[in-house]
């Protein structure tokens, strides 16, 4: 098994706490020309990265640019292709891959977990609270549904009331926090994304972003109250669940460079090589970060379906690569890390995405990590119309699928 997260004890693992934030539909090129000091205040103690949505463009995961799928790439560090969340509807959502809610319920019982949401199906629906598919999993603390009451939040035009509702949301969130800060939290913010859809690349628009970053402003207080009062140490990660067209600003969900372009910030210090020196990152990347700051034990088969990388500490290799011909599958990868070797294994089966239950993997080769390259010769191997290949390093293991396209 693959080395995934470093050792630590229990003891100071209790004293670590994570808050992730969503803040819907603002593309990159947003933060470079809108005011927004308070997600620049944490860049400054860790990084702002370009990302990207939308997995990989014209692949076999290629994602939806829409709000849901965007959460879901967030929440479970796969895309579309194994979360099987395409849109809003949310209406057969793939359970067999747990979102970090379920990963931290897991293995922390009794430590808290905390979701703030303009929108009650992030809970019900994505995370799943108390489905048998999710272990019938409780957040310990939840304010969501305020979209459902109609007469303190009276749905007017001008979709004042989503400000509104993001501010309560906040609000509480911030009050929760500084009174007892959940080990895992999620606060989820609307407006913008309304602001974008009603009037595009506009005032409206740019209004909301800074109203978003104040926000987020609120929600930094209180952490660095708690980091400073009760010496906890806390990561915050913020990011965006997909941009905006680039002819008007009002629309999303294809594949443009705009509506593609996320972007991740933290107070993570210090990020990886891979986190600085690639082009781009991706989304997925958050929960393995997470993850491995809150010191949560990923079993082997769950690091092989995995789509992210972390984007602390130390890794291995990243940017597989499976190019398959007649009678065999090219391999390539980035080295990150050049110690010890990468193990290539391969499955004809995709038990895992179908029942939950694992797949069985066949040891191919192991070729020190530095090589970026192995080819399997699929001469020796049984013919399938599905490959799916993992790729275990000392620090973080990678995949890729192998799918047989339909003339």
């Amino acid at each position: 098994m693959a080395a995934f997260i470093g050792a630590a004890s229990i003891a100071s693992a209790q004293k670590k706490k994570a808050l992730f934030v969503i803040i819907d539909g603002v593309s990159r090129d947003v933060l470079d020309s809108v005011p927004t000091p308070s997600l620049h205040a944490i860049a400054k103690e860790g990084a702002l990265l370009n990302a990207y949505q939308g997995g990989e463009r014209n692949e076999f995961n290629q994602t939806p640019t829409i709000s849901a799928p965007g959460y879901t790439n967030v929440l479970t560090g796969v895309w579309y292709h194994k979360h099987n969340v395409p849109d809003n509807a949310i209406k057969a959502i793939n359970y067999n891959y747990p979102t970090i809610f379920r990963l931290f319920k897991d293995q922390y019982p009794n430590r808290k977990t905390a979701v703030f949401s303009s929108w009650q199906d992030n809970r019900t629906k994505l995370i799943g609270e108390g489905l048998p598919q999710t272990a019938n999993i409780k957040m310990d603390f939840h304010f969501d549904g305020l979209e459902l009451d109609t007469v303190k939040y009276p749905h007017d035009k001008a979709r004042k009331f989503m400000s509104d509702i993001d501010q309560a949301v906040t609000d509480e969130a911030a009050r929760v926090i500084s009174q007892d800060a959940p080990d895992l939290s999620w606060v989820y913010l609307e407006f913008t994304d309304d602001m974008g859809h009603m009037y595009g690349d506009s005032e409206q628009y740019r209004e909301a972003v800074k109203l978003a970053d104040a926000r987020i402003g609120q929600l930094w207080e209180a952490i660095k109250q708690r980091k400073e009062k009760y010496k906890e140490d806390w990561l915050i990660v913020v990011t965006t669940d997909h941009g905006r067209d680039a002819k008007t600003g009002r629309n999303h969900g294809g594949q443009s460079d705009r509506e593609r372009a996320s972007w991740i910030v933290t107070n993570a210090k210090p990020v990886n090589r891979y986190a600085t020196e690639a082009k781009e990152i991706s989304v997925v990347d958050i929960l393995p970060t997470i993850a491995r700051f809150l010191d949560i034990k990923l079993a082997a088969e769950q690091q092989k379906e995995l789509d992210g990388v972390p984007l602390i500490g130390k890794v291995s290799v990243v940017k597989p690569m499976a190019v398959k011909t007649d009678d065999k599958i090219k391999l390539s990868w980035t080295p990150v890390n050049n110690e010890g070797k990468v193990k290539v294994l391969l499955s004809t089966s995709n038990n895992y995405k179908q029942t939950g239950v694992h797949d069985k993997y066949k040891l191919i080769g192991e070729v020190p990590v530095k090589d970026g390259k192995f080819d399997i010769d699929l001469s020796r191997e049984v013919s399938s119309n599905f490959y799916k290949i993992a790729l275990e390093g000392k620090y973080n293991t990678v995949n890729r699928w192998i799918i047989k396209k339909d003339k």
